[in-house]
């Protein structure tokens, strides 16, 4: 992250602090300077103020991997010893295979631009994972079009994305053209944050520099793609948070091309509304909806009201949750966290 020498300090809820966090603070913790991670190393990690971002001194007992671009933490005035992280009020996280623990992207994101391009790379299978990701992180998704200048229409991408879930929003533009900033202008209002998700190559770097006003040196690195599968490079290596000209901040992500679904009931319940508000009537409590009589989800698809698609990628969806989610056994009040086995 920069930050102008020239600029006026940065207020506290400017930066994104509110009374959420007002009200996690003791009487003794007055004191303490109220800082937000800023960049998270595997041996350090930075964080801001009012001012450009400064390196926190750690404990011997801490770890950065438990720090999130984005934390807001309490640090000593005079040390800069990092002292304590305060809840958050969304958190960004992502479970990989044969992890122990999800690996942190982001907190306290207020929305989540999940960045696609118009071209080959647009793949709704996918924006329907990054969708259950953003509802159970407890952020607002927005579907971010990319590359319009690219093809004669944007039309038929938008078309694409628009019903994936109830009230999205769905933004075409040119990531290097300065109307993108005025496009999203909406959701970077002064203390929201933004964060930007998406596969290599859609265009994320590109949209963060015109959204922080980098240029020259300062600039986020760009990739090209192959033309042959419109795939791009990793250019984007670590997070990062950065202020957005006019007001707000983006935390920038390196790629994620798989994004495995994992302890996300919500989110998928939310991404699919019209199966999930379907499934109270159907004539079986447990029903499937895939064979069973009375089944009001087939019911629907028979009259034209459902697309089958959607019921086969939710079912996808549902059962790769169910087989990555751990569960809690054993007798009551001794119970054990049980990861579950991979299936041949």
């Amino acid at each position: 992250m920069t930050q102008n020498p020239d600029s006026a300090p940065i207020s506290p809820p400017a930066l994104g602090w509110s009374a959420f966090f007002d009200d996690q603070l003791s009487a003794g913790e007055q004191s303490l300077e109220r800082m937000r991670i800023a960049t998270v190393h595997r041996a350090r990690v930075t964080a801001v103020s009012d001012g450009d971002p400064v390196r926190l001194s750690m404990s011997a007992q801490a770890s950065t991997a438990d720090y999130a671009v984005g934390d807001w933490v309490l640090v000593d005035p005079q040390t800069r010893l990092l002292l304590r992280r305060l809840d958050r009020r969304s958190v960004l996280q992502r479970h990989t295979e044969g992890a122990r623990a999800p690996q942190l992207i982001a907190a306290n994101v207020d929305t989540l631009f999940i960045v696609t391009s118009c071209n080959e790379d647009l793949n709704p299978a996918r924006l329907e994972r990054y969708l259950a990701f953003a509802n159970e992180a407890g952020t607002n998704p927005v579907i971010v079009l990319t590359k319009v200048d690219q093809v004669p229409d944007a039309a038929p991408y938008i078309a694409q994305v628009a019903g994936l879930q109830r009230g999205l929003a769905v933004v075409a533009l040119n990531a290097q053209s300065a109307q993108a900033a005025d496009l999203l202008a909406p959701w970077c209002t002064p203390g929201q944050t933004v964060a930007l998700v998406g596969s290599s190559g859609v265009g994320k770097s590109s949209l963060l520099n015109t959204l922080a006003g980098k240029s020259g040196e300062d600039a986020q690195e760009t990739g090209s793609v192959r033309l042959s599968d419109a795939k791009g490079r990793h250019t984007t290596t670590a997070r990062s948070l950065h202020p957005i000209t006019g007001g707000g901040w983006v935390i920038d992500t390196p790629g994620m091309r798989t994004l495995h679904i994992s302890d996300t009931a919500f989110g998928l319940d939310r991404l699919f509304a019209e199966i999930t508000e379907l499934a109270p009537a159907c004539r079986f409590r447990d029903c499937t909806h895939a064979h069973e009589p009375g089944c009001a989800v087939q019911a629907a698809i028979a009259a034209g009201t459902l697309d089958p698609a959607r019921l086969e990628r939710w079912r996808k969806l549902q059962d790769e949750n169910c087989a990555n989610t751990p569960v809690q056994s054993g007798p009551r009040g001794n119970r054990t966290t049980k990861l579950p086995t991979k299936r041949r």
